[in-house]
């Protein structure tokens, strides 16, 4: 089973159990929402989320498992993951980064094959791309509606127009 990770707890809130989670998902409401089911550590023990929720740049969990700070305490500096089988459906047009790195990167305009998606960062207003083209090379494109024309997952593609400078 595959696992990916959605935070990492980096202390304790309080003595009754509940700790400080620095997110590292998109969707933190539904990761730490009651009843969510996570798996804290390199050995995934199983938690079940019984409240989450943000508190200035963290978010504070409590685990049905986890009651008083002793517990806490041990998990401090732990990954937490979701299984790919409780990641859900995702809207249209959102994607999971699992999913598009490697897609065949394809200019919309001409159908030339530009390279490969090879990672993708989240800096600030949009995720960048970064495409790795046929020689090797690698250069950034910015994921918007401009440069980014169609994701086909079926297809293994990224119709992309470049504009000006990106390459």
């Amino acid at each position: 089973m595959n696992y990916y990770n959605v935070g990492k707890i980096v202390g304790t809130h309080g003595l009754k159990g509940e700790v400080k989670v620095v997110a590292v998902t998109d969707f933190p409401e539904d990761r730490f929402r009651p009843g969510s089911r996570l798996y804290v550590g390199s050995e995934r023990r199983e938690v079940t989320v019984q409240s989450g929720r943000p508190f200035k740049q963290f978010w504070l969990v409590v685990f049905d498992q986890v009651s008083d700070i002793d517990q806490a305490e041990q998990l401090k500096g732990q990954e937490i993951v979701i299984a790919e089988a409780d990641q859900g459906e995702l809207p249209d047009g959102v994607y999971y980064y699992k999913d598009l790195l490697g897609l065949e990167v394809v200019d919309d305009e001409t159908g030339e094959k530009i390279g490969k998606l090879t990672d993708i960062q989240a800096p600030g207003a949009n995720d960048i791309w970064e495409v790795t083209d046929l020689e090797g090379k690698s250069f950034w494109i910015p994921y918007i509606d401009d440069v980014v024309k169609q994701v086909d997952l079926a297809s293994g593609q990224v119709r992309v127009v470049l504009m000006e400078g990106l390459r």
